[in-house]
C-alpha cells in the first residue's frame, strides 16, 4: 500500500528548470520501482523516466535525455525529476507512479500506484 503525492510543478519560461518531487507513504517505498509519466489532453499517457528500487539504474525517454534526470532518496521516501532546458512541448500533467515489479517499465498500465499529478506549463 503506497500513497504518492507530487509537487513542484508550475509555470516556467522555455529554457528554465523545475524540480518535481514525489513523496511516498509507507516504509516499503525502497522496494518499489518508481517512474514519471506525463499526459496532455488527447494523448496517451507517456513514459518519461524510471528508477529501480535501489536507485542504481535509471532510464529516461529519448525526448528528454540530456535534459531530465530521475533520482530517489529512499531515506526520505521521495523520488525526484529534475527538468532542465524545458520546452513548450514539455507542457503536461506529470504523474509519479510506483510498482514492485513492472514487466514493462515504460507502460503506464504496469503500475499499480499513482499520484494525483502536477501541472507543468512551459511558456515560449
Amino acid at each position: 500500500q503506497v500513497q504518492l503525492v507530487e509537487s513542484g510543478g508550475g509555470l516556467v519560461q522555455a529554457g528554465g528548470s523545475l524540480r518535481l518531487s514525489c513523496a511516498a507513504s509507507g516504509r516499503t517505498f525502497s522496494g518499489y520501482r518508481m517512474a514519471w509519466f506525463r499526459q496532455t489532453p488527447g494523448k496517451e499517457r507517456e513514459f518519461v523516466a524510471t528508477i529501480n528500487s535501489s536507485g542504481g539504474s535509471t532510464y529516461v525517454a529519448d525526448f528528454v535525455k540530456g535534459r531530465f534526470t530521475i533520482s530517489r532518496d529512499n531515506a526520505k521516501n521521495t523520488v525526484y525529476l529534475q527538468m532542465n532546458s524545458l520546452k513548450p512541448e514539455d507542457t503536461a500533467v506529470y504523474y509519479c507512479a510506483a510498482d514492485r515489479a513492472p514487466m514493462t517499465y515504460r507502460d503506464y498500465r504496469e503500475y499499480d500506484y499513482w499520484g494525483q499529478g502536477t501541472q507543468v506549463t512551459v511558456s515560449s
